[in-house]
């Protein structure tokens, strides 16, 4: 006995999907539609970045002390080497050079920690991404959190520091807060660029290191790029005061820092700053969003 013909018969799957509503499984979202998706997870990206930053150093005897002790111990180091041996303080007071180069060390290392742990996001991760269904974007986001929050915890410190080397509490500390929301939104764009591409090719992360520390080098955050380059060319230090990092660090030594007035700065900064972190934000959302489907896969 043969079955009665069904109203389907001769449909494509596509066709079919489409009568019956059907999608396929982990397909891409639209853009404003993943955005959605992304807001609607806020608590748990807040949950998580909030477990990996005590997670992180739950071994360790001192614990959440090292997230201050390591950019400290940093500028110790560079202070050695470079402030003393080297003279990269030239030009500047010592109470405003050693203010100045652990504000380089702390704001640089959120930049830092943001693109190495971006980089690890989705292959650090797989079998979460692999096993749960939501916007991948979220794992990114909640490391460039993560080390906002370290960073906020580690400011204590820098203020004291300020404070230590005569540089009290004033009206420009306000412009800490949008230095950091620009930042952080530059860092987040950041992130996910380097999720993605990490994603797909593990090895990035053993190169990072290199790359991050040539920048941090050309960033001027142990000496003052116009003065360590005033004879050279005034093209090279354009460049490297132009470089997003070398912006943040400037305007938070700006912000906190007497004696740090706004010749050291380049000008229209805070338009260049606004323009770094819309420009990496925007672009690495969507550069990221444009491979949601593949990651986990292969």
């Amino acid at each position: 006995m043969t079955a009665p013909p069904s109203p389907d018969d001769g449909l494509s799957p596509a066709e079919l999907a489409a009568k019956y509503g059907l999608s396929v499984s982990g397909a891409r979202p639209g853009l404003i539609e993943y955005v959605r998706q992304l807001w609607g997870r806020r608590h748990f990206i807040l949950a998580f970045s909030q477990a990996k930053l005590t997670a992180q150093y739950s071994q360790a005897k001192l614990g959440q002390l090292w997230q201050v002790a390591t950019p400290l111990l940093n500028a110790l180091v560079y202070f050695l080497i470079f402030g003393l041996i080297l003279k990269a303080d030239r030009g500047m007071e010592r109470e405003v050079y050693i203010p100045f180069l652990v504000t380089g060390v702390f704001v640089f290392t959120f930049t830092q920690s943001s693109v190495m742990a971006g980089v690890r996001a989705i292959s650090g991760n797989l079998g979460l991404v692999r096993a749960l269904h939501f916007p991948r974007a979220s794992l990114p986001v909640s490391f460039s959190l993560q080390q906002l929050q370290q960073l906020l915890f580690s400011m204590i410190v820098l203020f004291v520091v300020a404070v230590g080397f005569g540089s009290y509490p004033r009206l420009s500390w306000l412009l800490i807060l949008p230095v950091l929301v620009l930042q952080f939104l530059f860092n987040t764009g950041l992130a996910l660029i380097m999720a993605r591409l990490g994603s797909k090719t593990p090895d990035l992360a053993q190169l990072m290191p290199f790359v991050m520390r040539t920048w941090m080098y050309a960033s001027g955050v142990m000496f003052s790029i116009p003065v360590m380059l005033k004879e050279h060319p005034a093209w090279i230090a354009d460049i490297l005061q132009w470089n997003p990092a070398a912006i943040y660090m400037d305007l938070m030594r700006f912000a906190l820092i007497d004696g740090y007035g706004s010749e050291n700065l380049p000008p229209h900064v805070w338009a260049v700053a606004a323009g770094w972190a819309a420009l990496v934000a925007v672009g690495g959302f969507v550069y990221f969003w444009k491979a949601e489907e593949r990651y986990g896969r292969g």
